[in-house]
């Protein structure tokens, strides 16, 4: 199996299109954005002509109404790659959310449901409160988190309250992972970064343009919660705003790419340290010679 990561804006999906083109390759999505069917130019899947070129598994089969995980989207991986082998195609993950791949390969954490009330509870909490109680209850949890992080200390608190465990002892028994199951060619991207923000620009500066309208349908539904994952894509608040007239489409494009940029920022440092350490890292931007490189991997 191939697998192809790094931050936005890298080269990963004409890398994956042409590593399958030459390899009679299945393409399989690992970004939690591009799984919404919503948002396909906002988010920066593939196009329906590099789709048609080769087989793609889980690219916006997801509706934007419905909440998805890293755990349905290892399970649904899992199923294409089983589906790449049986057709005797190469499988390649390609995507930039590392929690999904590692969800994918290391195992799912087999925490218990959180008891309602608990939860209930921790997300009435302030922030600070809620980690100055993980701080307490769960002190090496709590010192690893950033006291702001909403979402990751309430799910820490919960999880320790309801459980009498730590996520940390919970995450330590991950299970169901296919490491052991597959051999992974792995390669991460991880290019200049004055190029890769210059990339970033130019792409969101192009996104502004031509994605106004499916983000105004999108936010138009009257079904999707105001938590719904898919709101939380970069450019959505930002084109919206510009939509509504509360901005305008220059500071759209200025507000977006600096937000894209901090993210790619958190997922270069991510893929850099976080991975395998056999897991080839590169500056390499050409994707010839990417496709070069991999394919001393692949014998």
């Amino acid at each position: 199996m191939a697998l192809i990561a790094g931050p936005t804006s890298s080269g990963k999906s004409a890398l994956a299109l042409a590593l399958a083109e030459k390899h009679n390759g299945t393409v399989i999505n690992a970004d939690s954005m591009q799984v919404y069917a919503d948002l396909r130019v906002l988010t920066a899947r593939p196009p329906v002509e590099e789709e048609k070129r080769a087989p793609h598994r889980l690219f916006g089969h997801v509706d934007g109404a419905e909440a998805y995980s890293a755990a349905r989207w290892a399970a649904e991986a899992r199923a294409a790659i089983q589906e790449a082998h049986k057709d005797s195609r190469l499988p390649i993950l390609v995507g930039g959310t590392g929690m999904y791949l590692r969800t994918l390969v290391e195992g799912i954490a087999p925490v218990p449901e959180i008891d309602s009330i608990i939860r209930a509870e921790v997300r009435s909490l302030a922030v600070a409160d809620a980690h100055a109680e993980l701080s307490r209850l769960d002190p090496a949890t709590a010192a690893r988190l950033k006291p702001a992080d909403t979402a990751r200390v309430s799910r820490a608190l919960e999880v320790v309250r309801s459980t009498g465990k730590s996520l940390g002892e919970w995450q330590a028994e991950r299970h169901g992972g296919i490491h052991a199951e597959v051999r992974i060619a792995a390669t991460i991207l991880l290019p200049d970064k004055t190029w890769l923000a210059d990339r970033i620009d130019r792409r969101f500066r192009h996104m502004v343009k031509v994605a106004s309208a499916e983000v105004e349908a999108l936010l138009a539904r009257t079904d999707v919660p105001d938590d719904a994952p898919v709101l939380r894509a970069i450019g959505v608040r930002e084109i919206g705003l510009a939509l509504s007239g509360e901005s305008n489409l220059d500071e759209a494009h200025f507000a977006g790419s600096l937000a894209t940029r901090q993210y790619a920022k958190r997922q270069y440092t991510w893929f850099r340290r976080q991975p395998p350490p056999e897991w080839e890292r590169t500056e390499e931007t050409q994707t010839n010679r990417l496709v070069e490189q991999f394919e001393t991997k692949l014998l």
